[in-house]
């Protein structure tokens, strides 16, 4: 399997902003010398040894994740990242499309996918709600879009209304799903081929009497994968402050993937009011955090857009 990140931010997109722009290059100029100017090889060394949070950016973009087997195309979530998918892929003749929920920022981006007013591609569209068709073209239709949006979008959209923890299989890949903590409900999805499993674990709010008691529910999507991509939008005190609106702390992420023995993390749905250098201390207590509950063994890593990864 090939996962692609289009879109990782959570609520609404964020683009960034002039004045963190600013904050980058005063940081990498703090830290630049005499000999880091020397030359054209010099220089480039010196821009490479920068940390990723100046050197790069997590993105501003709302979720939105690709996931590849063979001629297999599957997209999870139709935020704002989903423009850029269709602006860098060529189209295929079919696209598998999985929404977690139908909350803004995991839908907004569907209109300006081009892919999805190409007639000859066909979308087979899956969610856990029954009124799944009406309410995502109703996005669509007027007053929300122009006229032009509803006659000229794809047309060869069937809807498929999945059951939570009932497993189905698309060309060989075996899909499951679990219902998470949320408002308004989401549903975490993971897909398994080859020996190999990958959890799409987006808008849930984990709390610490999760992992008090073993729980058999929701085992068959989370126990033993290899890569999950879960929410961890907040820092502990932040979740204090915003309990019931469906957001993780990112420790609780970690705790998670320990307490369902999951080899690799990718922290995601980022808080829009984070920058690149707030997103990376999250990171570094995150594994900070794994090394003092002793298990630094586990794989933490930050989701970036356009960030590929093989499983």
């Amino acid at each position: 399997m090939r996962i692609h990140f289009w879109g990782v931010r959570g609520s609404l997109p964020t683009p960034i902003s002039p004045k963190q722009v600013q904050s980058k290059i005063m940081a990498a100029i703090q830290r630049v010398t005499p000999e880091d100017l020397k030359s054209a090889e010099t220089r480039a060394k010196f821009v490479s040894s920068l940390p990723s949070w100046i050197f790069g950016t997590a993105g501003g973009n709302t979720a939105c994740v690709e996931l590849q087997h063979d001629d297999t195309h599957i997209i999870l979530d139709a935020g704002s990242g989903i423009r850029a998918l269709g602006k860098e892929r060529k189209c295929p003749d079919k696209y598998h499309l999985f929404f977690s929920h139908f909350h803004w920022d995991h839908i907004s981006g569907f209109a300006f996918f081009d892919h999805a007013y190409n007639p000859k591609v066909e979308f087979d569209i899956y969610s856990h709600w029954e009124n799944a068709k009406e309410v995502f073209l109703n996005q669509l239709a007027e007053p929300y879009s122009p006229p032009s949006i509803a006659k000229s979008i794809c047309h060869k959209m069937n809807f498929h209304t999945l059951e939570a923890d009932k497993e189905f299989f698309i060309d060989g890949i075996k899909i499951n799903s679990h219902k998470m903590r949320h408002p308004g409900d989401s549903y975490s999805f993971s897909f398994e081929v080859d020996g190999k499993k990958f959890v799409y674990a987006t808008d849930v709010e984990l709390k610490s009497t999760d992992f008090k008691v073993k729980s058999e529910e929701g085992e068959a999507v989370f126990k033993n994968a290899d890569v999950i991509v879960i929410d961890s939008q907040y820092t502990v005190e932040e979740v204090y402050r915003k309990e019931n609106w469906g957001h993780s702390a990112f420790c609780y992420a970690i705790d998670f993937a320990v307490y369902w023995n999951i080899k690799k993390v990718y922290l995601f749905h980022h808080e829009p009011t984070y920058d690149d250098k707030k997103l990376n201390s999250i990171l570094q207590a995150s594994r900070w955090y794994a090394q003092y509950i002793n298990h630094s063994d586990i794989q933490i890593e930050l989701a970036k857009e356009d960030l590929e990864i093989e499983i």
